[in-house]
């Protein structure tokens, strides 16, 4: 990773290098942590923030459900967003603001120890979501089952959830794919590792609900609400493997991915094995709206 800028360190911007916690910090032992994953795109009227409030809600709804006592505000970490933004000199960048419960008391109960936050970004590159924007992404189903909230709140952005993720993942590229989608404990088709995940077929378009057990994701909200601008409905219902195997397309949503293509599921083909129509059209409306050019979404960009 290049070290550019500087890091949100509780409120005060320091040294990229410098940005460091205890090796007891509690978030390190028991992964008492909530994050975020924002993206910054250097749009022609100059960088701007996707979805900005969106993300700090969503931030503070997650450190709720773990009884984090935040000490800043919502406005606070919004202006630390952008600051750190500023400080990086990057017109273009990934953002993680990390809330996590830090030094102080050793044990299990972590509500004795303060919550931290920081504000961290970095250049950007296509990397592993390369899969999926230029070729097909090849995917394999995980034998890893995606915990629900019967386990964890599902709903928090939680770097425990992602413990859980992270096993489906490395499992799927040491099997020669590109990413893991998951099953919850009904058998029912969930999300990727880090995506939420929609099908296609006879031209309806079909996404699992949030009883599935995912994440309610942003940029999935965001290609719901650009499809529904179009003309296209998203209906929300529990999916089985069948259909994604019998699919006609598939697609996957997310902040790192944007709009990714699946193009094989196991050892199934999906469609023609290339790019689909329908992803194709809503991968260059999202990338519209992402760079300003579509006044119906303009209200979702934060320009800095």
């Amino acid at each position: 990773m290049k070290e550019v800028g500087k890091i949100w360190m509780n409120g005060k911007l320091v040294p990229f290098k410098d940005a460091k916690v205890h090796v007891l910090t509690h978030a390190l032992h028991y992964s008492t942590a909530v994050f975020e994953g924002i993206r910054c795109y250097n749009t022609p009227r100059g960088s701007a923030i996707f979805r900005l409030p969106e993300h700090v809600d969503r931030l503070f709804k997650s450190a709720k459900m773990y009884s984090m006592k935040m000490q800043f505000s919502k406005d606070q970490i919004t202006d630390g967003i952008i600051k750190t933004v500023k400080a990086s000199g990057l017109k273009e960048c990934y953002i993680r603001p990390l809330a996590y419960y830090g030094y102080g008391t050793m044990g299990l109960t972590p509500t004795p120890n303060k919550v931290d936050v920081s504000i961290a970004c970095w250049e950007w590159k296509l990397g592993e979501s390369k899969a999926g924007k230029l070729t097909g992404a090849r995917c394999k189903i995980s034998s890893w089952l995606r915990i629900d909230s019967r386990s964890q709140p599902m709903q928090a952005k939680a770097a425990s959830n992602y413990a859980n993720a992270a096993l489906a993942r490395v499992e799927a590229l040491n099997n020669g794919y590109d990413e893991a989608i998951m099953l919850n404990y009904h058998g029912k088709i969930t999300e990727g590792s880090a995506e939420n995940i929609f099908v296609i077929r006879n031209g309806e378009i079909f996404t699992p609900p949030l009883t599935s057990g995912i994440l309610e994701g942003i940029t999935r909200d965001s290609a719901i609400q650009i499809l529904a601008a179009n003309g296209q409905n998203v209906i929300e219902r529990e999916l089985d493997r069948d259909d994604l195997y019998s699919a006609d397309e598939i697609f996957m949503t997310g902040t790192a991915a944007e709009v990714k293509s699946v193009s094989q599921v196991d050892d199934i083909i999906i469609g023609d094995g290339k790019i689909g129509m329908t992803t194709k059209q809503l991968q260059k409306s999202f990338m519209d709206v992402a760079m300003g050019k579509d006044e119906r979404f303009v209200h979702w960009l934060k320009y800095i």
